[in-house]
This record gives C-alpha cells, sequence and structure tokens, in this order.
C-alpha cells in the first residue's frame, strides 16, 4: 500500500531523500472508509518485522520492496508513540526499538526564526546531539546546519555507518537538519554523512557541535 509516488521511493532508497518523514514512520490513511494508520520502515538488515502495539500486539510488516521497506497498517486509535518495531535480522537476531520517524519536530519555529535571522545566541543548545526525552522515549536528539546538502543522514556504529538508514529532515530556508534517534546510548561514535545538493559523492564530517570527539590515529 505504498502511497507515495515512485520518485519518493527511489530518492529514499538512493538516500537522496530531504524529508524521508513523508515516506517512513506513521500515515494517516482509510481503508474500505475506515480510519487506519500506515506504519513503513526501512530495514534493509530484517529478514522480518513487527509492529508492537503496546509491547503486546505483534502485526506483521510486508516487504514492500526487495530493498528492505516495510509496511503495516493499525487501527487509527492507536497513539503513534506506542508501537515499536519488532525486527528479525538475516541471523535469526531479534531486536525491539522505537520508530525514529514517529516523532515530531524538534527544532521549533521561533528558533528556525531566529537562526535565520542570526539572532539564536545560544545555538549550542540547539544544534549537535543532546540526550532528551520525547514522550517518555529517552535517546538523542541531532540537529546540523548543512544548507548546501541534498540529504543528510546520522551514522555511526549502530546503523553500520549506512546513510540510507537514518536520513535527517530538512526544515527548509536555514538549512538546519534534524532526527531523533530513540534510545541511543550516550557515548555513540557518530558523524553525519552529507550528499551535495549539486551532485557528487556522500562524504562524512564531524559534528561542530559534539561535546566530546576521538582523538586523531
Amino acid at each position: 500500500m505504498i502511497t507515495r509516488t515512485a520518485d519518493d521511493l527511489t530518492r529514499l532508497l538512493r538516500a537522496e531523500h530531504w524529508n524521508p518523514f513523508s515516506l517512513l514512520g506513521p500515515h494517516p490513511s482509510t481503508k474500505n472508509g475506515q480510519p487506519i494508520v500506515v506504519v513503513r520502515a526501512f530495514l534493509p538488515e530484517a529478514a522480518t518485522a513487527e509492529v508492537l502495539v503496546n509491547g503486546q500486539r505483534a502485526i506483521p510488516m510486508t516487504r514492500v520492496h526487495d530493498e528492505g521497506l516495510f509496511e503495516a497498517t493499525i487501527p487509527q486509535h492507536i497513539p503513534s508513540n506506542s508501537y515499536q518495531l519488532q525486527v528479525t535480522d538475516l541471523l535469526g537476531a531479534v531486536t525491539q526499538r522505537h520508530d525514529p520517524y514517529a516523532f515530531p519536530n524538534l527544532v521549533s519555529d521561533f528558533d528556525l526564526h531566529l537562526f535565520a535571522e542570526g539572532r539564536l545566541y545560544r545555538a549550542y543548545q540547539i544544534l549537535g546531539a543532546h540526550c532528551i526525552l520525547i514522550n517518555g522515549v529517552p535517546g538523542v536528539r541531532f540537529v546540523v546546519w548543512a544548507p548546501n546538502a541534498m540529504r543528510v543522514s546520522v551514522v555511526g556504529d549502530f546503523n553500520g555507518w549506512d546513510g540510507r538508514r537514518h536520513q535527517m529532515r530538512n526544515r527548509g530556508a536555514p538549512g538546519l537538519w534534524e532526527l531523533f534517534l530513540p534510545d541511543l546510548p550516550e557515548g555513540s561514535l557518530y558523524k553525519y554523512e552529507l550528499r551535495p545538493g549539486k551532485g557528487g559523492a556522500p562524504f562524512l564530517k564531524a559534528d561542530p557541535y559534539a561535546f566530546t570527539a576521538e582523538l586523531r590515529p
């Protein structure tokens, strides 16, 4: 039940999407005239996947693309932050995780306005990686300024340094990109992978607002 365009899907799989939230995560829809929520997740490491509702009811997800795009339908009355993804990888290991694409915008419109005017004087409180709680779920909020990028991803050991896995959301003209990674432990190694807006190969960048960094080799 992919309701987005083929171009959306192609951009996502090529890691060229400026707003992966338009395809991934929970999306209200209808089926036989009844309201539902369609949940999509890009899980290239998964053999199978399920949506766990309130930690109990397991709804199987259907693989809708060979590269690892999965989809399931849940009742509309279930809050989007009350589900988790249960993933069985190709080696048979089972993990449960919250969906990064089920969380709301991270940077307020007012802070976007101040940043665009050059008056966000405490930018270090917004940009960088910050351990926070959203809807009771612990994780890390990532925000980076990359105005000339076509796509930005958070990469690290936690996703095999795969830029397709955690593509960030672009917040418009100021050039800020954001993503909340739930359940990510403090101190995890990470970088940003950027794809230039005018073409060219993706490249890695360290976070200029990081609290700590590794020593060079």
